[in-house]
C-alpha cells in the first residue's frame, strides 16, 4: 500500500463502531495537501457540548484535533484562529496552550452568534475554513447526539458559518467521525445507509473536502503527516505531548463523550489506544518513500 492508502487505513480504524469511518469515501489526498500548504489565514471551529450530570460540558474530540491543526498549519506559514462556544473556551485554550500558542483563541457569544462571527470572518478574510467534531443540523432543522437525540438547547448554532466562509473565497473542510457533525453534509447518503440513527442525526451542511475518521481527533495527526510527508519536516507530537495536550482539556473541564467521565480517553478509547495509533501513524511516515522525513 501507498503512504496515503496506510495513513487512510490507520485514521478509519471504527474504534466506536459507527459505522462512518470504513464507509465514507477517501479524500483527494493530492488536493488536499495543495489546499493545505497555500493556506495563509484559517479558522478552525470546534466544540461539542456534552451533559455531565446536571452541567454542560464539552467534548474531549475536538479542542485537541484543533490545535493539532492549529501548529501544523502555523508551522507551515498561516495564520490560525480558534473559535468556539463558551462551553468548550476553557478546553480550546487550554489545547491552544499546549500545542499552538501562537493561535488566537475567540469565543462566539451565546446571543447574537451570527453578527459576531459575520464580523469576525469578513475581518479576517481566511483562505481555509475548517470544522472539526462541531454539531451540524440535520434536515429536520435540529441539532443530534449519536443517539438520534435532539439537543438544541446545548448547542450555539454555527451552521451558517460554512456557507458565508465560503461565500468570502474560503476552502472548507470538515472533520467528523459519526455524521452529525458540521460539514458532513455531502456523505448523507452513507450516514443514512451505515450509521444507526443516520436518517435523522446526518448534518446537511456540506464543506468542500470531508475528512472522517475512527475518532475526529485523529485528523489532526492526518494533517500533520500529509504536511510532513511534502515538507520534510516532522510534524506529528510525540506520545508525552498528547498526553499533556489530553490532560490539560481534560483539566479544563473536558469530558469523554461517550463515557460522560473526565478521563484521560476520548470516544471511549483510552489515552493508551490513542497514542498507539499515533505511532503507528509516525512509523508509516518514516518508511514512507518520502523525501528527507525523519523523526525528532
Amino acid at each position: 500500500m501507498d503512504f496515503h492508502t496506510q495513513l487512510r487505513v490507520l485514521l478509519s480504524r471504527d474504534a466506536t463502531g459507527r459505522g462512518l469511518a470504513q464507509s465514507a469515501p477517501a479524500p483527494d489526498f493530492y488536493a488536499l495537501t495543495d489546499t493545505l500548504l497555500s493556506a495563509k489565514q484559517a479558522v478552525i471551529l470546534t466544540g461539542f457540548p456534552v451533559t455531565c450530570g446536571a452541567r454542560l460540558c464539552g467534548e474531549t474530540d475536538g479542542p485537541g484535533g484543533a490545535a493539532n491543526l492549529a501548529r501544523t498549519l502555523m508551522a507551515v506559514g498561516c495564520a490560525v484562529t480558534l473559535l468556539t462556544d463558551p462551553v468548550s473556551l476553557p478546553l480550546v485554550r487550554a489545547a491552544a496552550d499546549c500545542l499552538a500558542s501562537g493561535a488566537e483563541v475567540i469565543c462566539l457569544p451565546d446571543e447574537g452568534a451570527e453578527a459576531f462571527a459575520g464580523a469576525l470572518l469578513a475581518r479576517l478574510r481566511p483562505t481555509h475554513f475548517f470544522t472539526i467534531e462541531r454539531p451540524g443540523r440535520g434536515a429536520d432543522g435540529h441539532f443530534h447526539n449519536m443517539r438520534g437525540d435532539v439537543i438544541d438547547s446545548m448547542v450555539t448554532d454555527t451552521d451558517f458559518l460554512l456557507p458565508l466562509a465560503r461565500r468570502l473565497g474560503a476552502v472548507t473542510i470538515a472533520v467528523g467521525d459519526g455524521g452529525n457533525e458540521l460539514g458532513m453534509g455531502a456523505l448523507r447518503t452513507v450516514i443514512e445507509a451505515h450509521v444507526p440513527h443516520g436518517v435523522k442525526l446526518a448534518a446537511v451542511e456540506a464543506a468542500d473536502f470531508t475528512l472522517v475518521a475512527g475518532v475526529s481527533n485523529w485528523w489532526g495527526w492526518g494533517v500533520e503527516a500529509l504536511l510532513s510527508a511534502s515538507t520534510g519536516r516532522w510534524l506529528l507530537p510525540s506520545p508525552e505531548e498528547e498526553f499533556h495536550l489530553l490532560s490539560a482539556v481534560v483539566g479544563a473541564g473536558g469530558v469523554d463523550g461517550c463515557t460522560h467521565e473526565a478521563a484521560l480517553s476520548v470516544d471511549a478509547q483510552s489515552l493508551s489506544v490513542h497514542q498507539h495509533l499515533l505511532c503507528r501513524i509516525g512509523d508509516t511516515l518514516n518508511k514512507a518513500p518520502l523525501p528527507g522525513v525523519n523523526a525528532v
